[in-house]
């Protein structure tokens, strides 16, 4: 008999997973498209909790489905669980091939360039510091769910002190930008349906913790604190981050500025700044790529329990008690990725295949409900079903808006999912022989 992950993270870690995926560099660098989009300060500010309110949206339905159903896998068991094993394997399919994969490579990539910051680095240094990244990261979380656990910590606490420190110089010490603001822009709901995706591109990442409800102690209280919790304080950081960049900068400086958190920094504090800043960055992305180890793995080792994916992703390492394979492998495909090239695009394709996956939780959510009625839910999520429906209409309109504006990257992240397909059955009916080899004879 195949042995289970054990149970070892607390509500301090499932909360250090939440706000360590949750903020990265996004919050250093998407105010400038936020501020071309958008004409006054305070319709910035409300796009911004708008946006979280949304993602908050999300994360209670993900709070009731991995309290529900807390096993590993997260997003790719509610989906085997609401639409059947074909559903959840193109999930656990795409995001291996691009999804989470490409985005180890891109974040390691940014990571280099942010060295480069304090020490010269050239293109060959940079993929090689990005790639020494993956494997070191990769290593720490196959050698114990606690090390990674304890490197998600201390770097989600370090970088949101730092981004404190920046906001409190901001607020306290900064200038009043606001004084010199253009006039606000006539409201455009197309430029505003460009500014919401790039904020919700900065609040992506919450549904990570779900991956690993099976080796959260006491899920059903600890999935759901951290969630809202997670929330709450990246929603609260957020949104401080932009007021004090409004309170340091006008309107048009962020939007001409393709480093926003650095130049407010060096606005107030001078040259060390810009360096404080890109030390949180760096911190930021380590935490990051951190806790892609620490999650993802566990949805292809669900998948391959699942006998929908090679077995050897199954596997608990004996001494370690990780699925060990699994972050191997990923690290091993995030490498090839970076050192080809290709990460950029594929993770461009990536989030809209993610997205496509978000809406059919959250649909799955509403399924779930009506097919199995009896199931245990130790929570419900607050106002269903109209908190649903909306994610589910900002959902589509996200992928309709993509399809429409970005053709070439939505066709090719639907293409990625259609890929599975065939995949898949060729794997059941491999299964299925397999199955049949080993029945006893006259059973």
């Amino acid at each position: 008999m195949m042995s289970d992950l054990p149970r070892k993270l607390g509500l301090a870690d499932a909360l250090a997973i939440v706000v360590g995926m949750i903020i990265g560099g996004g919050i250093f660098v998407v105010p400038n498209l936020v501020a071309r989009s958008m004409g006054s300060g305070v319709s910035i500010l409300a796009l911004w909790m708008f946006a979280g309110l949304l993602s908050f949206c999300g994360a209670l339905a993900c709070a009731e489905l991995g309290t529900a159903i807390p096993a590993t896998g997260g997003q790719y068991v509610f989906l085997r669980e609401a639409f059947g094993p074909l559903a959840g394997f193109l999930y656990g399919w795409s995001v291996f091939l691009v999804g989470r994969t490409a985005q180890i490579s891109w974040l390691a990539v940014t990571l280099s360039l942010y060295v480069s910051y304090f020490v010269p680095v050239g293109p060959v240094e940079s993929k090689l510091i990005g790639a020494s990244a993956i494997l070191v990261l990769a290593t720490v979380n196959y050698c114990g769910v606690r090390a990674g656990a304890l490197v998600q910590k201390s770097f989600a606490l370090a970088k949101v002190a730092g981004l404190l420190v920046i906001i409190a110089s901001g607020l306290l010490l900064g200038g009043h930008a606001a004084q010199v603001q253009t006039t606000p822009a006539p409201f455009s709901f197309a430029q505003t349906g460009v500014a919401l995706i790039a904020c919700l591109l900065a609040y992506d990442s919450w549904i990570s913790v779900s991956f690993v409800a099976g080796e959260i102690k006491n899920p059903q209280r600890n999935v759901l604190l951290a969630l809202l919790i997670g929330l709450a304080i990246c929603i609260t950081i957020y949104t401080l981050a932009n007021g004090a960049y409004l309170h340091v900068l006008s309107i048009p400086e962020i939007a001409a500025s393709d480093h926003v958190g650095a130049s407010a920094a060096e606005r107030v504090l001078g040259p060390v700044g810009g360096k404080l800043v890109s030390a949180i960055i760096l911190l930021s992305m380590i935490g990051t790529l951190n806790g892609a180890f620490l999650t993802s793995p566990r949805i292809y080792f669900a998948q391959a329990r699942d006998g929908l994916f090679f077995r050897r992703f199954g596997e608990v390492h004996p001494r370690f008690r990780t699925p060990a394979f699994a972050i191997a492998a990923q690290a091993v495909w995030a490498v090839v990725l970076l050192l080809s090239g290709t990460y950029e695009t594929l993770a461009d394709y990536a989030m809209f295949s993610l997205w496509v996956f978000y809406g059919l939780m959250i649909l799955g959510l509403m399924v779930l409900r009506r097919r199995r009625p009896d199931l245990p839910r130790p929570y419900r999520m607050w106002g269903y079903p109209v908190t649903p429906l909306v994610f589910l209409a900002v959902a589509a309109w996200f992928l309709i808006n993509t399809l429409v504006t970005r053709p070439g990257p939505a066709l090719a992240g639907l293409a990625f999912i259609a890929s599975g397909v065939p995949v898949y059955f060729v794997w059941r009916s491999r299964a299925a022989k397999t199955s049949a080899i080993a029945q006893p004879a006259g059973s």
